[in-house]
């Protein structure tokens, strides 16, 4: 039986489209991705995610969502818990690192519920990049710290979290997003920093995360590694710096395809990632003609790729026993304490729009 292609792949709204099913069942991509488009209620998206897996005859695809929290939340109100923002999770444990450990812990556990009632099994969670001041806020209050150690410790809570719910984690975006100074869905960021310095801190949380299962890169050129290609597409970063220095071994996915940071068409950029080392391209706005570009060159899944998602797979197990009415119940007594409440304080206190570290 053939392997199922290199290529994860969204879809227009929150029923599969009979075009969308046909076109799902031949070209038989490894997974999908929803947003907020496909998302209205949990009847409806439980419906849509076995529809997706049924179209390419697989019930355990990966069917992936980003639900980190605060802004970046795909499920929510009225119908879903809104999730705090790492940020919130950071300034708490800067006080106390244990119960911010504790908190951002029980927060994704909470998060993986949400997501595994509804059969979802892959979230693009947690952001692992460490913001510095001048930088784009794209990160902004994703980040979950100021520090590697900061940002490695919260992380590491948030994917036990995660995987104690049943739902495998990502870490993104590979090697580092922080620097930043532009968005990448609109332009494409230039890190002129030195390698030597990006390992002592962009570099150091992926390493202290590399025994994950899944991982995103980042459209971001790191000039002192590769000046003219992204990690995306730069087989240097990936194989002397995320394979290499960070020691990742688990399945790389690629940050959206369709964002303007890269260059060339949909098809072009898929191909050059998959031949940079990205084992999945990652295609999400749902457009059809685009996906058809991108199923053009994914290529079945080689040996590597599906011992690295079979390897991820294991780290999976039974979830956990959790009651979400005890559980919220005990995050919400964690966030109410003096230490929370003036995390919460400093977290919303006069901070601009633009400001990079917004939460501190």
């Amino acid at each position: 039986m053939m392997p199922p292609r290199a290529a994860i792949l969204g879809l227009a709204g929150p029923v599969l489209a009979e075009e969308e099913r046909r076109f799902f069942a031949e070209s038989d991509p490894l997974g999908f991705i929803l947003f907020k488009r496909n998302c209205e209620t949990p009847a409806q998206l439980k419906r849509l995610v076995d529809d997706l897996r049924a179209s390419v005859g697989r019930g355990d695809a990966p069917v992936l969502i980003d639900q980190e929290g605060g802004r970046v939340a795909r499920l929510g109100a009225p119908h879903w818990r809104q999730p705090p923002a790492a940020a919130t999770f950071a300034t708490l444990a800067e006080q106390d690192l244990a119960l911010g450990g504790e908190a951002a812990r029980l927060n994704a556990r909470l998060m993986a519920a949400d997501l595994a009632a509804v059969g979802i099994n892959v979230d693009c969670a947690p952001v692992l990049d460490l913001p510095v001041p001048g930088a784009h806020d794209v990160i902004g209050q994703r980040a979950h710290g100021r520090t590697p150690d900061m940002v490695a410790t919260l992380g590491r809570a948030v994917c036990e979290g995660l995987l104690e719910g049943g739902v495998l984690p990502v870490i993104k975006h590979m090697p580092g997003h922080g620097r930043a100074t532009v968005d990448t869905h609109h332009a494409l960021p230039v890190v002129a920093t030195g390698e030597a310095e990006l390992r002592r801190t962009d570099f150091a949380p992926f390493h202290a995360l590399n025994d994950m299962p899944w991982g995103m890169s980042a459209h971001v050129v790191y000039s002192a590694i590769d000046a003219d290609r992204p990690a995306t597409t730069s087989p240097q970063v990936i194989d002397r710096v995320i394979r290499g220095h960070i020691g990742f071994g688990g399945v790389l996915v690629t940050d959206d395809l369709s964002m303007q940071a890269l260059s060339g068409t949909v098809g072009d950029r898929a191909a050059a990632a998959l031949a940079a080392g990205c084992d999945v391209a990652l295609h999400c706005n749902g457009k059809m003609d685009e996906m058809r570009s991108v199923m053009a060159v994914a290529p079945p899944l080689g040996e590597a790729s599906l011992a690295r998602l079979e390897r991820g797979q294991q780290l999976l197990h039974d979830p956990h026993p959790l009651d979400p009415a005890q559980g919220l119940a005990r995050l919400e007594a964690l966030m109410s304490g003096r230490a929370a409440a003036e995390a919460w304080q400093a977290l919303h206190a006069g901070h601009s729009p633009h400001s990079p570290l917004r939460y501190a």
